[in-house]
């Protein structure tokens, strides 16, 4: 038989023991619940509609878009990876679509992936 200095000692041991191991649980539960949430402030993408002369990209200083659209009061890069703009190419068209995220860079146009033509 064991002195009763002894289980006492054993108690405590194992008492702080189950207090740091539901510590460590409720801190990491914390942290993961608490670095988890949505981040509210993420932007969703800007969607564009604009008419004017479909062109192809010609040799740029900012090196992005395929095409391009433009009239007097604005200037666009374009991609799509869903419509092939060389079909309207010279024309006078209205494109739907939306800004590309990162864009524009070394100061070049807005570039945006078309989504929509409308002749």
């Amino acid at each position: 038989m064991q002195p009763f200095f002894f289980n006492r000692i054993m108690f405590k041991n194992k008492l702080m023991k189950f207090t740091l191991f539901f510590a460590a649980i409720l801190s990491l539960t914390f942290f993961l619940f608490s670095s988890c949430e949505k981040d509210e402030t993420a932007e969703t993408p800007e969607t564009i509609e604009c008419t004017g002369i479909l062109q192809i990209q010609g040799i740029t200083t900012y090196q992005y878009g395929s095409h391009i659209i433009s009239n007097n009061e604005f200037f666009y890069a374009l991609r799509s990876q869903t419509i092939s703009l060389d079909n309207y190419v010279g024309e006078t068209v209205t494109i739907k679509g939306e800004k590309v995220e990162g864009y524009p860079i070394e100061g070049g146009p807005d570039y945006i992936e078309v989504t929509e033509v409308i002749q």
